[in-house]
């Protein structure tokens, strides 16, 4: 006869801890115990509600683009779908619709299929994907290129990867560096100093404090997307040379948009050569989706080799990989984009101006408009997007610092006059409407 144990098993010849576990006096019968149990959506609720009291619950509009039309799109409100007019798409170019840019896609998409079909590793590297990063290589001057799924992994995976590999590695970061950069630091695990931002002494003295051996990493951006200010490049390269350390450059917001050919900010100060890495994403002025990093030829082969966030995850799709080959192929030789764009940001800013709106001055295309208080800012978004059929998103903490936030307006070569005066009017109502302060005194404030 087999023997069978309390849980049910033959041959069960130890004490059974599934009948220890569910408090069984007996085999075979279970006892029923009331135990508390913990309400996960009441944490869940808990956390969404202190949002809605510090007035930085953040809600998303449902906007459909239509290609042909940008900034115009449909806003699908409870009311029904309505035209809207977008100001804050990092589409900077408009290069999402560009005939070229969409022809390639679509082309790619019927020759090729969807999907990649897997990581790299697994899959294999399709054609498209060895072609993008070869035109990423050569838009920065560098020997190789690696592409991530998005900007946002090239930083976090990028950083965190190279200060492994660099043994006891000291990241020096600015401390206005996107939160992309900052978890890659963190994950990093290495020491890390904050250096005051954009300051190049406060720099060269954590620098001259570490020992000259030491494998030190300098990470900052070219543009700061919130205030729209520039790093100071040519000045840090010069403190990295002096002092032995590496440069990790984030051109996000500049790529496509600044230099001959759209390398960034760095090309157009001549300085590109002397960063050792440069990232920079896909997903902004060239129109596609996807980030990478660009340097010498080994370093982005132990980067390929050793960065979980590329070895574990599925490549970018052929078609994307078109998509944004034909987008740098043509901001390469193109100049009507960024020349047309300077131009708009310029008469934004101008127009703003003088109709007393508080826009904080830089010498870029981003146009911020100083509100200074969560909940205003919050609501001058949603009257201009319900009374005058204008989107421009709030920004607020954690994005920027408590009591600087702002609306961020970014025109693109397609806003044309009409619809720059045309915000300026809808701006100027609102601010009246909610008694914002006018520049002078919100910018003292700030």
């Amino acid at each position: 006869m087999t023997v069978r144990g309390p849980c049910g098993a033959a041959h069960c010849d130890r004490k059974c801890l599934v009948q220890k576990d569910l408090g069984q006096k007996d085999p075979g019968q279970r006892q029923s115990i009331a135990e508390p149990r913990v309400n996960y959506d009441d944490i869940f609720n808990g956390a969404i509600e202190r949002l809605h009291d510090e007035q930085r619950y953040r809600v998303f509009a449902d906007l459909e683009r239509i290609a042909g039309r940008f900034p115009h799109a449909l806003w699908h409100s409870p009311q029904g779908a309505r035209d809207v007019v977008i100001w804050c798409s990092n589409d900077y170019l408009g290069m999402g619709q560009h005939p070229r840019v969409v022809g390639a896609m679509v082309e790619a998409a019927t020759r090729t299929g969807t999907g990649a079909g897997g990581t790299r590793n697994i899959a294999g590297t399709n054609h498209p994907l060895v072609e993008l990063e070869r035109e990423l290589a050569d838009l920065h001057g560098k020997q190789a290129a690696l592409l991530f799924t998005s900007g946002y992994v090239s930083n976090q995976t990028g950083i965190s990867t190279l200060a492994k590999l660099l043994s006891n590695c000291l990241i020096l970061s600015d401390e206005m560096n996107h939160n992309s950069m900052i978890e890659g630091v963190r994950q990093s695990g290495a020491e890390r100093n904050i250096w005051r931002h954009n300051d190049v002494a406060d720099l060269e003295a954590l620098l001259q404090a570490a020992d000259p051996a030491r494998p030190k990493l300098i990470i900052f951006e070219s543009l700061y997307s919130m205030d729209g200010d520039v790093a100071p490049i040519r000045e840090i390269c010069d403190l990295a040379q002096r002092y032995g350390a590496m440069t990790y450059l984030d051109e996000v917001h500049a790529v496509g948009m600044y230099g001959p050919r759209g390398g960034g900010i760095a090309e157009r100060d001549g300085v590109m050569a002397r960063v050792d890495v440069i990232e920079g994403t896909l997903a902004k002025a060239f129109g596609c989706l996807g980030g990478y990093i660009a340097g010498s030829e080994a370093m982005v082969d132990a980067v390929r080799s050793y960065a979980p966030g590329f070895i574990f995850t599925t490549a970018l799709p052929p078609p994307v990989c078109a998509a944004a080959t034909a987008a740098i192929r043509h901001l390469k030789t193109s100049h009507w984009e960024r020349e047309r764009h300077q131009d708009r940001a310029g008469r934004v800013k101008a127009v703003l101006a003088a109709a007393g709106l508080p826009v904080m001055p830089n010498d870029t295309h981003i146009v911020p408009l100083f509100v200074g208080n969560a909940a205003k800012c919050k609501t001058a978004s949603d009257m201009l997007l319900a009374d005058h059929g204008i989107y421009i998103q709030p920004i607020n903490y954690p994005t920027v610092p408590k009591g600087t936030e702002r609306l961020r307006i970014t025109p693109s070569p397609y806003h044309d006059d009409a619809l720059i005066d045309r915000l300026a009017v809808a701006l100027a109502d609102v601010w009246d409407r909610l008694d914002l302060p006018r520049h002078r005194d919100a910018l003292a404030a700030e």
